[in-house]
C-alpha cells in the first residue's frame, strides 16, 4: 500500500458538512467518531491519508417534489433531471451561516486535530503536521447578495472558494442541468452580476470553482478571470457524455490557464453509460486521469471526489479509506512518485499559491 505520509491527499471536493448539519434518517454521525455511515470522518480520513480539501456548504431544496429522485427521467438512451428552480437566497444566507456555525464549533471542538485554512502556508503547516485542512468552499453563490457584500463578509470569515451555481440557475448565472447523453451547452452565460462577481473573487483571492457551470458560462469566467481556471469535480466528456463533464475544448483553455480539474468519483459521471454503479472498478477511475493528464498535463490533475455527496465506487474504493488503493492502482498503471505527488496534493497548492492573496 502507498505511504500515507508520502503521499498526503488533499481533496477538491465533498459534501461532509452538509451531511452533519442535515443528517439522512437514522443517521448518527460524529466527526470524531469512525463510522460506517457516509464517507468521511476524521479516524477514516486519518486511516486513509486524507489530509484535507475543499469542505462544500451547499443549500438544499428540502421541497420533496423538488428531490432529485422525484426529477429523475429515464429516456430511450440515458437519463435526464427536470431543471431545479432557484432557491430563495434568503433562506440560502441563513442556511450558509447555520452550516459556517457549526464547521467552526467542530474546529473548536477538534482541539487542535481541524483547521479552518485561510492561506497557503496555514494550509502547508496543517500539511506537515497531521493537522485535517478544511477549506471553506461555497456550492452555489445563492448566499451572496447581487452587490456583493456578504461577498466581503464571507471572505473575512474565511471563504476561500467559490462555486458560482449548483446544477440550477441563481442571480450571477444557470447551472448546467444534469442530462446522459447531453453537451454541457445548455442555456446562457453568467448574468451582470456574475461578470462582477468574477473580478471581486479575483480582487479578494476567492478561488473559483467552474464545477456545475454551464458551457457559456465557463467561456465567459474563461474570458474575464485572471486567475487559472478550476473545475474541482469533473470528468471527461469524451468518456462520459454528462452535462457535468469536460469538453476537450474545455480541458485545452483550463491548459492554457495553467488551471486544474479534480476528479470527480461519483460513478454516473466516469462510466460510458452513466449508470450509477458501486461496482464500478478503479479502472474506470484510472482511464479518466489517464484522459485527463493526456489533455491537461500531469499539473493539472488532481481528486475531486464528492465523498458524501455521490456514488463512488464501493467495492475497490468504498470510502475515504480506500484512497491508498486508488494511489496504488496509477501507481500500477505507471505513475512515478513524483507524479503521484502532484496528482495527491502538489497541484491543488499550485492553484491556491497563484490564487489566494496570502
Amino acid at each position: 500500500m502507498s505511504d500515507l505520509k508520502a503521499f498526503p491527499i488533499f481533496d477538491g471536493h465533498n459534501d461532509t458538512l452538509l451531511r452533519l448539519y442535515l443528517p439522512k434518517q437514522n443517521e448518527n454521525r460524529d466527526f470524531f467518531k469512525e463510522s460506517q455511515q457516509g464517507h468521511l470522518d476524521l479516524p477514516r480520513a486519518r486511516r486513509g491519508g486524507f489530509a484535507g480539501g475543499f469542505f462544500a456548504i451547499f443549500t438544499p431544496d428540502l421541497a420533496p417534489e423538488r428531490k432529485m429522485e422525484a426529477n429523475l427521467i429515464f429516456t430511450e438512451k440515458g437519463y435526464e433531471v427536470r431543471p431545479f428552480l432557484a432557491i430563495d437566497p434568503f433562506h440560502a444566507q441563513r442556511f450558509t451561516i447555520g452550516v459556517m456555525a457549526s464547521l467552526f464549533r467542530l474546529e473548536a471542538a477538534s482541539q487542535g486535530q481541524v483547521k479552518v485554512v485561510r492561506t497557503v502556508s496555514e494550509l502547508e503547516y496543517c500539511l506537515q503536521n497531521n493537522i485535517l485542512a478544511i477549506v471553506l468552499h461555497f456550492e452555489g453563490a445563492e448566499a451572496i447578495d447581487p452587490k456583493l457584500d456578504a461577498l466581503e463578509v464571507f471572505y473575512q470569515a474565511g471563504l476561500r472558494s467559490l462555486g458560482i451555481v449548483w446544477s440550477r440557475p441563481n442571480a450571477f448565472g444557470h447551472g448546467v442541468p444534469f442530462k446522459f447523453p447531453h453537451s454541457p451547452d445548455t442555456g446562457p452565460g453568467l448574468t451582470a452580476a456574475g461578470r462582477e462577481l468574477v473580478h471581486a473573487c479575483n480582487r479578494l483571492g476567492i478561488m473559483l470553482d467552474l464545477s456545475h457551470l454551464n458551457e457559456q458560462g465557463f467561456w465567459d469566467v474563461a474570458r474575464l478571470s485572471e486567475m487559472p481556471l478550476v473545475v474541482t469535480h469533473s470528468a471527461a466528456y469524451a468518456l462520459c457524455h454528462s452535462t457535468r463533464n469536460l469538453t476537450d475544448r474545455q480541458l485545452g483553455a483550463i491548459k492554457d490557464s495553467e488551471g486544474l480539474v479534480g476528479l470527480n468519483f461519483e460513478v454516473s459521471n466516469m462510466r460510458e453509460d452513466a449508470m450509477d454503479d458501486p461496482d464500478t472498478p478503479l479502472e474506470v477511475m484510472v482511464r479518466h486521469i489517464d484522459y485527463l493528464v493526456e489533455r491537461v498535463g500531469i499539473e493539472g490533475v488532481g481528486f475531486g471526489s464528492d465523498f458524501d455527496g455521490g456514488i463512488t465506487p464501493s467495492r475497490e474504493l468504498g470510502d475515504v479509506t480506500g484512497l491508498p488503493r486508488l494511489v496504488n492502482a496509477l501507481r500500477e498503471h505507471g505513475y512515478d512518485d513524483a507524479a503521484l505527488r502532484k496528482l495527491t496534493h502538489e497541484n491543488w497548492l499550485r492553484i491556491l499559491r497563484q490564487t489566494w492573496r496570502d
